[in-house]
């Protein structure tokens, strides 16, 4: 059985018994409705017997104060005393008219202004007014002109000795009083009648048009009127004209007593019953709805609140069990026990899929670190060869361009492939920097003194349409960071930056101290969590569109036009950056500028910053002796030439073993000018390492296209070590070589 067929079942349980026990309270209720009513007919009859009753007193009110009005009195015409009463009469329409009646009986003026001579004196209201000291007399009677059943209040209105000087007659309305009556009892009627048992008035119920006896009848000897007459009790029970069982009740008061009056208000039994039943039927129809409606709550319920749910938890299990982590029961949840599964199944789901997404992002980070790998191996392989013939063609072009026989056209190709052989040797450095091969050589930098050496650097590169600001931040830390490629890294920055403000703009340059916490750290996988030095750089250009951000910082991907980029720059960037353990952040909205803040670690030693060395105006040169070792021939040769013209006295090696054997041989070698990467077993690294144990105070320099591992680890040049990439121009291979003679020997063999 289902759960919405077992809450079903225990809502018809439900409605059983509160359905049993209504029964019995309806027909408990069916008689108490008609006691109730027979209640209400009786408040019905005396509530009218107390209105009559306050209709005498008014009237009496009324004539007490008419007998004194002046218009009634002798003297006056009768039309003046009529048209007084005319006025009286139309601002007291309950009564059907006002008159005066002369001593003698007959009548004087009335409010009708008929004119008519009438003799009253056999009229029992004016026989008895005769009789009457003062006061009122009251009697029934059907008016002779109107027809109408009224009450007749008779005042006689004497003298101060007691003379009657004339009767003052108002003739109050009684069937309009029964008429305006609004019964409270369904079927109920008003019937009011004389002593004798003469119908004066009565009102039909609406819904019991039982005949009956009109008014002007009598109804004397009847049961219902010797009940009404005795007044044995408050209400019972006649049969009607039609033989239908009717309910009575009577009122009395001091006034109708006077009056000679009675009043009753009557129902037919079948008319309370049938309200009594009607109301049992609405209570019925009532009980009815509110199972129906129990019994649709509960089928709510169990739709909504439990089947519905169950069906909500359903669907999410079997989306999970297919694969589908995402899946969610939608909030609102429900309270209870239910809510309380499915917060636990969206808390399982999205841990599995945060699971998920965790391995996702550790295989893409897997595949990255591998592509970055292959990049690398490649590169690296590339890039030693391809060094070693940009040496050459480098070296060889600043020959040419020596030459004193060059002409004009001869230096002019010279130039030209001396600058090829430079962007070759600036796409290699490129590659590697991305691939995170390249040599570092961190130390402490102020990286406000940076922007403030190279301000007039990028105000003369970038062009007067570019305005620069710098801003920099009081008491920043330093940064642990190679100068050299920083510089590099801040340069081509600002180069795409000019590139994005054609037609000019400002560009910002600001340094501040930031601390990146475990929460910025969680939502990016390769940051480590600490204190950084930040770098920020800002232009107000076209901006990069939101497809392109993710991939700003992939190799050979470029928004330029054809022909306008390598693609290479922000992609050195960041690889030169992660590589010295630091982040990139890039921010861009088209149409409103770019945003990209390098963070570098921060220097916790003393505070000593890196200077870049200075150039010196021309070739130094010297007298010293090089141990030159050089696999490749054609780059021994250029070195060769190139350091002898320098002045100095080089002996040169082919391998490893070769130089061993000349340090061996000869101890005037001042420097070991060597590659790193050479055949034979023994690599420059190796080789240094067994010439400091024959020579300690030996100076090392060693070169190379590609330094893998040798004097590099985790991207960092080894302590003392000094390094010249290839491809070097002559004045460079000359400023190296002295820097390392003018090392320290013992000290830089220990370190080397």
């Amino acid at each position: 059985m289902s759960i919405r067929a077992r809450l079903l079942l225990l809502a018809g349980l439900a409605v059983l018994l509160p359905a049993l026990l209504g029964l019995a309270r309806f027909l408990q209720a069916r008689e108490l409705a008609i006691v109730e009513d027979t209640g209400r007919l009786s408040l019905i009859a005396q509530q009218q017997a107390d209105t009559i009753s306050e209709r005498i007193q008014g009237t009496a009110q009324l004539l007490f104060g008419l007998a004194r009005a002046q218009d009634l009195r002798q003297g006056n015409s009768r039309e003046a005393c009529s048209a007084f009463l005319s006025e009286v009469r139309e601002a007291y329409p309950q009564y059907t008219g006002i008159l005066t009646i002369q001593p003698d009986g007959r009548l004087y003026c009335d409010s009708l202004r008929s004119g008519r001579d009438l003799d009253l004196r056999d009229r029992a209201y004016f026989k008895a007014a005769l009789r009457a000291p003062g006061g009122v007399v009251l009697e029934p009677a059907f008016g002779r002109l109107t027809g109408t059943a009224v009450l007749q209040v008779a005042h006689p209105v004497r003298s101060g000795q007691g003379e009657l000087l004339f009767v003052l007659l108002a003739s109050l309305n009684l069937q309009k009083l029964v008429q305006n009556e609004k019964l409270a009892v369904h079927g109920g009627e008003l019937l009011m009648l004389d002593h004798k048992g003469l119908v004066l008035a009565r009102t039909r119920g609406a819904q019991m048009p039982n005949g009956g006896d009109p008014a002007g009848s009598s109804m004397a000897g009847t049961p219902l009127f010797d009940f009404i007459h005795s007044r044995a009790a408050s209400s019972t029970e006649v049969d009607g004209p039609g033989g239908e069982r009717q309910v009575w009740a009577v009122a009395s008061s001091e006034a109708m007593t006077r009056a000679q009056l009675h009043i009753a208000a009557g129902a037919p039994k079948s008319a309370l019953v049938a309200q009594a039943d009607r109301r049992f039927r609405q209570d019925l129809v009532l009980l009815v709805l509110a199972a129906a409606a129990l019994f649709l709550a509960m089928w709510l319920l169990a739709e909504v609140s439990i089947r519905r749910q169950v069906g909500r938890i359903t669907r999410m299990a079997q989306q999970l069990a297919g694969g589908d982590l995402s899946a969610r029961v939608a909030t609102p949840l429900p309270r209870g026990e239910l809510g309380d599964l499915m917060a636990v199944l969206n808390g399982t789901a999205e841990s599995l899929e945060q699971q998920r997404a965790d391995i996702v992002a550790l295989n893409q980070r897997l595949q990255q670190a591998q592509r970055m790998e292959a990049i690398g191996q490649l590169t690296g392989g590339i890039a030693h060869d391809f060094n070693n013939l940009l040496t050459v063609v480098m070296g060889s072009a600043e020959l040419l361009a020596e030459q004193p026989q060059a002409d004009a056209e001869q230096l002019l190709l010279a130039q030209s492939i001396a600058h090829a052989a430079q962007r070759g040797a600036e796409l290699t450095q490129r590659l590697l920097a991305f691939a995170r091969k390249q040599a570092l050589d961190p130390k402490p930098l102020d990286m406000n003194q940076l922007l403030a050496g190279m301000d007039a650097l990028l105000r003369r590169t970038l062009g007067e349409h570019i305005e620069i600001e710098l801003i920099r931040a009081a008491g920043l830390w330093p940064a642990l960071v190679d100068h050299g490629q920083l510089e590099n890294a801040l340069l081509n920055l600002c180069l795409n930056a000019r590139d994005a403000m054609p037609g000019g703009g400002r560009l910002t340059l600001e340094t501040a101290n930031v601390r990146l916490d475990d929460d910025y750290a969680a939502r990016h996988g390769d940051v480590v969590a600490g204190q950084y030095v930040m770098l920020a750089v800002s232009d107000t250009g076209q901006g990069i569109a939101a497809e392109h951000l993710p991939r700003v910082f992939e190799p050979f991907f470029t928004t330029k036009e054809k022909g306008k980029g390598t693609g290479l720059g922000l992609s050195m960037v960041y690889g030169f950056i992660k590589q010295s353990a630091g982040h990139v952040g890039i921010y861009s909205e088209p149409g409103q500028g770019t945003t990209i803040k390098l963070y570098l670690p921060r220097w916790q030693g003393a505070h000593t910053t890196d200077t870049a060395p200075t150039a010196g105006a021309g070739v130094a040169g010297g007298h010293e002796t090089i141990l030159l070792v050089e696999d490749d021939e054609a780059v021994r040769s250029y070195a060769l030439a190139a350091l002898r013209s320098f002045g100095y006295q080089v002996v040169e090696a082919a391998d490893g073993p070769a130089a061993m054997a000349v340090l061996q041989q000869r101890s005037d070698i001042e420097l070991l000018f060597t590659d790193i990467v050479m055949p034979g077993g023994m690599n420059g690294r190796a080789l240094a390492d067994a010439a400091r144990r024959l020579r300690p105070a030996l100076r090392v320099l060693y070169t190379s296209g590609y330094t893998e591992n040798a004097i590099v680890h985790h991207g960092r040049l080894d302590a003392g070590a000094q390094l010249l990439s290839k491809p070097y121009r002559r004045g460079e291979l000359d400023r190296a070589v002295r820097l390392a003679l003018k090392a320290a020997g013992d000290g830089c063999a220990d370190r080397a």
